[in-house]
């Protein structure tokens, strides 16, 4: 059946849409819809797709958007402030990842060059995915989260690195002869890297800040600019003998330190994930079912390396550098998936001429296992880690100083009556509000960085894991009257109310919901008063300004 690409297009993205919509109610990353899709409506199932050439244009500038995306968000600053265990614990997963990624391929059966290739892709962890899961369980800022994105930064540069040596080598012979020339290619590669390293260097220095600030007089200028640098130094990057890929993050990066850069990338999202929409559809469009088929056994047994092998190398590295076990597992979950620039990153190689479409079949297989199964480990950590938490001692140093360094109150507990639990923005200004009003309240947090800063404004506060029994002990638990608990998770709470029991606690219990599913599953609890932080807000701010609008107008 042939179709008008205009029809063609307008068909697809309501089938996007719907499919879209279902996985997103399965609590499923949308991407994993559109390859679903591309799927469908390729040549393996139905063949609605015709407008091949239309659709791989749009693709191609997809990519390019979303690494001039990767590399606006890079500025120098962040690169600067990543911190030891992200720098650490990011090399290690890579090292780790990439070792023992390519012994199993090989041992799979496939040629050196595809396994070299299917074991960088194994690394890649999706930064717009996690970052999403953990914004929306309000862990973003919780330490695990911050430890996650900063080595989730480590691995932006790594695929950019990866991307630009493996486009060097499309000269190489990958057959019998190995690495022939690798020496010259090197040497190819390093001038080439020093000529745009000096060209982003002159243009970072005196030709991009007024020019930005020219575009950026009007929003949509600004927005066409952004697009039209990206997709420009992507195809300089091609002729240059990098590839479009790095071209584009070059292009990204070198706008990362304006000040505009946040007004650009808040713009690009949305383009971003319409463009990507067309190339996962003809990602899916262009593999056949007997492919995938044949990869089903291969791919099982890298999604439970990726599954497995990833978080364990992760809590092996955070546990050896002083965090406890919760931090480290809670920090593994996040790579238990590959991402989108894995498929990017073969989809690649198969350009250049490296490997065959098998590699990318078998990538696309692995990247639906992890990303389905990783989501919802993310969504259900806590509960997952309250199931394994146990068993994962041997991840923890007897003494995790790191985090230990932080568990010295600010003050006395001896005339403490109240605790509370979970020390955010909420948690610390009640804490706050509770020591002005004259209450003896002390805090309780699993954030060191929180805890530090507290102390630092003279607040009494305890470092330490309100989940855990054996910490509670510690807690002046027999003379409080009143337990308040913050925390954001109900799984959190649960968890909380059951350590109280256990420590003999029988005062009164206060909790702060989230949301209505939150505040209904504390009252079944049976909590004895919960209360909801926007709700009372809200009111109160309510009631403040109806009695400045009924106040009588002062005399003239």
């Amino acid at each position: 059946m042939h179709t008008a690409p205009f029809s063609e297009f307008a068909l697809l993205l309501l089938i996007c849409a719907l499919v879209g919509a279902l996985f997103v109610r399965l609590k499923q990353p949308v991407l994993i819809a559109y390859i679903v899709v591309g799927i469908a409506v390729g040549p393996a199932v139905f063949g609605l797709v015709q407008a091949h050439d239309q659709i791989d244009l749009l693709a191609q500038i997809g990519v390019a958007v979303l690494l001039f995306a990767v590399g606006l968000k890079l500025d120098l600053g962040h690169v600067r402030h990543i911190g030891p265990v992200a720098l650490a614990t990011g090399l290690g997963q890579l090292a780790f990842t990439i070792f023992f990624g390519f012994l199993i391929v090989l041992l799979l059966g496939r040629g050196w060059v595809e396994a070299l290739y299917v074991a960088v892709a194994l690394t890649f962890s999706s930064t717009i995915i996690i970052v999403k899961l953990l914004s929306d369980k309000r862990e973003l800022d919780s330490l695990h989260g911050r430890i996650a994105v900063g080595f989730l930064i480590v691995q932006d540069l790594a695929v950019v690195i990866a991307m630009m040596a493996m486009s060097a080598l499309r000269d190489v012979d990958t057959g019998t002869a190995g690495w022939a020339g690798v020496g010259d290619v090197a040497l190819s590669l390093a001038g080439r890297l020093l000529a745009a390293g000096g060209l982003l260097f002159v243009l970072m220095r005196w030709v991009l800040p007024p020019l930005t600030a020219a575009m950026a007089r009007s929003q949509e200028l600004l927005l066409v600019f952004a697009i039209a640098w990206g997709v420009a130094l992507a195809a300089l990057g091609e002729w240059a003998g990098f590839s479009k890929e790095a071209g584009a993050f070059l292009a990204g990066f070198s706008l990362a330190s304006t000040p505009f850069r946040e007004a650009m990338n808040a713009r690009l999202t949305g383009i971003r994930d319409f463009l990507l929409l067309f190339f996962f559809i003809d990602l899916g469009a262009k593999l056949e079912l007997s492919t995938l088929g044949a990869e089903v056994v291969p791919a099982l047994v890298l999604s439970l390396f990726v599954l497995i092998g990833n978080p364990l190398i992760v809590m092996a590295i955070m546990g050896w550098m002083g965090y406890r076990r919760r931090t480290g597992f809670l920090a593994g979950l996040t790579v238990a998936q590959i991402s989108e620039f894995s498929i990017v990153f073969v989809a690649m190689g198969i350009s250049l001429g490296h490997i065959g479409v098998s590699a990318l079949g078998l990538t696309t297989l692995v990247g639906l296992i992890t990303i389905t199964l990783s989501t919802y480990m993310i969504l259900y950590s806590q509960p997952l880690y309250e199931r394994l938490g146990r068993w994962l001692g041997p991840f923890e140093r007897r003494r995790p100083f790191r985090e230990l360094d932080a568990g010295v109150a600010a003050g006395t507990d001896a005339a403490a009556e109240v605790i509370v639990f979970g020390l955010g923005r909420y948690g610390a200004r009640l804490l706050a509000q509770l020591r002005e009003a004259g209450v003896q309240a002390v805090g309780v947090d699993f954030d060191p960085e929180a805890v530090r800063a507290l102390q630092a404004r003279g607040l009494p506060v305890h470092f330490g894991d309100g989940e855990d029994p054996q910490f509670l002990e510690s807690l002046p638990l027999r003379q409080v009257r009143w337990v308040i608990t913050t925390l954001p998770q109900w799984a959190s709470n649960r968890a909380l109310l059951h350590a109280l029991g256990a420590a003999g606690y029988d005062g009164r219990i206060v909790a702060a919901a989230r949301d209505a599913l939150h505040g209904q599953a504390l009252e079944q609890a049976g909590i004895e008063q919960v209360l909801n932080p926007f709700d009372d807000a809200a009111d109160q701010a309510a009631r403040r300004l109806a009695e400045r609008i009924h106040a009588p107008e002062p005399p003239a």
